[in-house]
């Protein structure tokens, strides 16, 4: 294909999946929003205002950036594993690949279409943020950086999710295994200072503590973790998922019937 033709196979893909979730916002974009309203409320007005400062900031204020990049990875992650899962479960995904369109087109416009759903969310819950808290911006390179490559990586997770899964059962076990405590340790809603030796040690091999820490950098100033590391980590998690995805499609692996 040329150019100029894989350029609209892409726009297509990832028009399809904008309007997808854009066409169901009462169900796509509304409820992740009222969640995080909730988490503002609770968290950092009820009990942030007697737990205090942390980190050198108001709780509410240390707890929104890591708020903000939970809807963005979750949001991201479930987007493309349900509706990548859906053309496999509906085997239109199999006219896309016997296409001339090449492998990294499919795989870029499923990708893109999760990072839209992400970052809207984000901004959406960044702007609900305001109502409660000030919120200042250290580097604005740092902050979209971080959360763009969060958003793809997990974007690119959820598709690798939609390509093993069997059933959609399978979709929901590893966001309710695997995400969820591991964002809920990650440093959301606490600063691993707090914690002992022994579990300091342990948190730093959650990989998501990493993300929301670079990203609160981002806006705070404030991080537990060498962001250096964890900005390294991201583009190569990125690419080693990119990589897998390319296998994956080349192979026709648990795609074609």
């Amino acid at each position: 294909m040329e150019f100029k033709e894989q350029w609209i196979a892409f726009t297509t893909i990832l028009r399809k999946e904008i309007k997808r979730f854009t066409r169901i916002w009462v169900q796509t974009l509304l409820p992740p929003a009222i969640t995080m309203a909730l988490y503002f409320v609770i968290f950092g007005k009820l009990i942030g205002s007697r737990i205090g400062e942390m980190g050198g900031f108001d709780y509410i204020q240390f707890v929104v950036p890591g708020l903000i990049m939970m809807a963005v990875l979750t949001n991201s992650y479930s987007n493309v594993s349900s509706s990548f899962f859906s053309a496999k479960f509906q085997r239109s995904i199999e006219e896309v690949l016997v296409s001339p369109t090449p492998n990294y087109v499919i795989l870029l416009g499923y990708v893109l279409g999760g990072v839209a759903r992400g970052l809207a969310i984000g901004v959406m819950v960044t702007i609900l943020s305001l109502f409660f808290t000030d919120l200042p911006i250290y580097s604005w390179v740092i902050t979209v950086s971080i959360v763009v490559l969060t958003a793809v990586l997990f974007a690119l997770a959820g598709f690798i999710n939609a390509v093993f899964a069997n059933t959609f059962d399978d979709i929901s076990i590893v966001p309710t295994f695997v995400l969820t405590p591991l964002t809920y340790l990650g440093g959301v809603f606490f600063s691993i200072d707090l914690l002992s030796d022994f579990w300091q040690g342990v948190a730093q091999l959650n990989p998501i503590l990493y993300m929301v820490n670079a990203f609160r950098y981002g806006m705070l100033g404030v991080s537990d973790v060498n962001i250096g590391v964890a900005f390294s980590g991201l583009v190569v998690c990125v690419m080693v998922l990119f990589a897998i995805g390319m296998h994956l499609l080349k192979t026709g692996k648990r795609l074609r019937a």
